[in-house]
């Protein structure tokens, strides 16, 4: 997930000052809400911690496959793609050749991994049993998160600085099209219950409405209180949209019959990935900062549950709703080395 560039990086490049760069240090103090929010204990134990492959630059993404126990982690300074067997509680395989790895998508109907190569602003299909990579699409500038359109069996990509989204097909890998959002793009989601795509436009501060049929816009949301929405996660039993504003480090809660904001809450600084467990209605979000926020959505109002540091470049979460664990990908584990740290919740 590509970062923009702060308001105090222009000022230094515009003037070295002393004065500006005080002023500008200020400047973001205020915007990127860089003391950090209450502090609660997470509802969380860790149960294991597994050991991954390769160095310790850049996580990303992860997608989990639960029926088949398959976590698939974006190893982006590897350029990898890790796959880890959650029932065996081990790594299976590393999956190269993917140039600065962001998103990663597992759809398990088709036994098949997408993920993003932002630095060959590609989009790789990759068969879910061998391994292998199937074949690779092109994709506008620094493709990042995905999302999957079952109906029209299409993936979409969110072309994070090109302000776009690549519609591909699932199987062939054929490009469909391309949507211009207007502004920087954030993460992407399909909504079931309206069989529409959302994604955020985090520099114009709200949500596009795309109608995956005609790969028109048809709707744009504002988001009150959010700068700079980036990750998203829907509850679609509960009409409720996530939003994760990394600006500001806010959490909103988005009514999908209503459209408006109906909650905001105070998380992490630069919150990244969202996961949501339906069965048991928690969300996770993880800031770049390495804190980690949980919430219970009762009566479609959530609830924060705890709020902590959980770990250093802990800004990746995956969720398995059938066991209730989450996982989080770090560079640094307790050894010092790559880990896959894994939590279930105490109530």
């Amino acid at each position: 997930m590509i970062r923009r560039l702060t308001p105090r990086a222009l000022l230094a490049l515009a003037a070295g000052l002393v004065v500006a760069v005080a002023a500008a240090v200020a400047g973001v103090t205020l915007t990127r809400g860089s003391s950090p929010p209450p502090k609660e204990a997470l509802p969380l134990r860790l149960v294991k911690e597994i050991a991954l492959p390769g160095d310790s630059s850049r996580f990303d993404y992860a997608s989990l496959d639960a029926g088949r126990g398959l976590l698939f982690i974006a190893h982006l300074g590897a350029s990898q793609v890790i796959e880890v067997d959650t029932h065996a509680d081990k790594v299976v395989r590393t999956i190269s050749d993917l140039p600065g790895v962001h998103g990663v998508l597992v759809v398990p109907a088709l036994h098949r991994v997408y993920a993003t190569a932002s630095d060959a602003n590609q989009v790789a299909a990759i068969d879910e049993t061998t391994g292998k990579v199937l074949h690779r699409s092109p994709t506008g500038d620094t493709p990042d998160g995905l999302a999957y359109d079952p109906l029209h069996n299409t993936v979409w990509t969110t072309n994070e600085s090109g302000g776009s989204e690549t519609v591909v097909d699932a199987n062939s890998g054929t490009v469909h099209g391309t949507v211009t959002l207007g502004g920087e793009a954030g993460n992407v989601a399909y909504d079931p219950t309206t069989r529409q795509m959302l994604v955020d436009v985090q520099t114009r501060n709200e949500l596009a409405v795309i109608d995956p049929a005609t790969l028109h816009i048809t709707r744009r949301v504002p988001l009150p209180g959010c700068d700079h929405d980036h990750g998203l996660a829907l509850a679609p039993a509960d009409r409720l949209a996530f939003v994760a504003c990394d600006g500001n480090a806010r959490l909103l809660t988005l009514d999908l019959t209503s459209w408006r904001v109906t909650r905001t809450d105070q998380v992490g600084q630069d919150p990244d990935v969202l996961a949501y467990d339906p069965a048991a209605r928690h969300l996770y979000v993880a800031a770049e900062s390495g804190w980690v926020t949980t919430a219970d959505n009762r009566n479609r109002h959530p609830t924060v549950t705890g709020r902590a540091h959980l770990a250093d470049g802990a800004h990746v979460v995956a969720v398995d709703s059938t066991t209730h664990r989450s996982y989080y990908p770090v560079p640094h584990g307790s050894g010092g080395h790559p880990a896959l740290l894994i939590y279930q919740p105490t109530r």
